[in-house]
């Protein structure tokens, strides 16, 4: 049974493990022991706060404790040395600030993370797992790898910055362009474990989405040229704006085209237009641009009726060029779907799942059911919705997906019966 102090611990860690382990990595220098103290501070807020209560700042509470437990594991392993290891830990400190004169710890380990010396999926997994807590199979699944695979990649990246001495800090202003691709990838993934979890009670994570939100604007105000910065966050605010329909009040997930448009933040997607329009007007249009691009077609478009599917369609045909990613091109199935006819998204589909590529992923065989519902296949509609279900990340997906299939089988036995 969830208690309060469970409650409340589960959601200071959403809200304050980045900031934490950020500080301590600076503080230490040392990746492994700044999560092994977070972790340990977490463990001790269950006992301590259900004895005490929980503290009135509760982040400050586990820094405090998280950053003693450091200092104190750095003092035991330099035996008879103790004031020299507590001055050494502050001198790190105090380095990493004034080396990238800027004061964000989580901003600075986004950079660190991304250094160049890594490949480019390590430098996004080691950051997601650091910054954003997330578990080792969270990551995997958004790479669609084993968690074994991302284990070790995780684990390779820590060495490789240790081994390298690559410094704690944001690069001048030279170097930025060499990081950009892979700090926008993890802010953009975090953004998206936020927005659809991987797994848990609730679809949206809103603390990681506001972490990401609030990571794109730093960047945008650090480069205020770089159209793709300005995309990324356009893009973030335009799914943003719409996650008070995304969920009923029964905890259901809400698909697009059945959301109560009038709960959608007007003024957060002006914002977002206004970001994409000053990003055009450089005329170098990437791919966080595009799916800006996308997005605000479904977020101005007064209904559902009125979307501008063969914009949407154009859109992801220029999309799946640049980035040939099947789970764009899934995206791009569901809009031909809704531009030319099921059947048609149907092939596309067919055709994608023959690859391979998409195997295990939990929207191939939801997207497959919608398809054959709306031919009114319902017999293979129920298949596959069961089979959406099985692979469902989220309690909200779930009971989506199990109304559905009780509706297809409904339909089906009428459908049996007038035959």
């Amino acid at each position: 049974m969830t208690t309060a102090v469970d409650a409340a611990v589960v959601r200071v860690f959403r809200d304050e493990w980045g900031r934490i382990v950020a500080t301590l990595i600076r503080v230490t220098g040392d990746w492994d022991l700044a999560e092994e103290s977070a972790q340990e501070a977490f463990t001790r807020a269950l006992g301590r706060w259900r004895r005490d209560g929980i503290p009135s700042n509760p982040g400050a509470w586990l820094m405090t404790v998280a950053r003693n437990l450091a200092v104190d594991i750095m003092r035991r392993a330099k035996v008879g040395e103790a004031k020299q290891g507590e001055a050494t830990v502050f001198t790190i400190a105090d380095e990493a600030g004034d080396d990238s004169g800027i004061g964000d710890d989580r901003l600075q380990l986004i950079f660190t993370c991304c250094h160049p010396a890594l490949r480019l999926e390590a430098q996004v997994a080691l950051t997601l797992r650091t910054l954003a807590g997330l578990t080792t199979r969270e990551i995997a699944r958004a790479f669609l790898v084993s968690e074994q695979t991302m284990a070790k990649r995780v684990v390779r990246a820590k060495a490789k910055i240790r081994n390298a001495h690559i410094p704690y800090r944001v690069p001048p202003a030279h170097l930025l362009p060499e990081r950009t691709v892979a700090v926008l990838g993890v802010v953009y993934l975090l953004f998206n474990e936020g927005y659809a979890a991987t797994a848990g009670v609730d679809l949206v994570r809103e603390s990681l989405c506001d972490e990401a939100i609030r990571l794109g604007r730093a960047l945008a105000e650090l480069m205020p040229d770089e159209p793709e910065v300005l995309g990324l966050l356009a893009l973030m605010l335009l799914h943003h704006a719409r996650r008070e329909a995304r969920v009923d009040d029964a905890g259901v997930l809400v698909p697009l085209e059945e959301q109560d448009r009038t709960r959608w933040d007007r003024d957060v997607i002006g914002d977002a237009i206004g970001l994409l329009d000053a990003a055009g007007r450089r005329g170098e249009p990437g791919p966080y641009q595009m799916q800006a691009a996308i997005a605000a077609c479904h977020a101005t478009a007064a209904e559902a009726t009125l979307t501008d599917w063969g914009e949407i369609v154009r859109l992801y045909g220029r999309l799946c060029e640049v980035v040939p990613n099947p789970v764009v091109a899934l995206n791009g199935a569901v809009a031909v779907a809704m531009a030319v006819g099921p059947a048609a998204g149907l092939v596309l589909l067919d055709q994608l799942e023959a690859q391979g590529t998409l195997e295990g992923y939990r929207l191939l065989p939801a997207t497959r059911a919608d398809m054959l519902r709306r031919l009114d296949r319902l017999d293979e509609a129920a298949v596959a919705y069961q089979r959406a279900i099985e692979l469902a990340a989220t309690d909200a997906e779930r009971r989506y997906l199990a109304r559905r299939l009780t509706e297809t089988a409904r339909h089906a036995e009428i459908a049996g019966d007038l035959g």
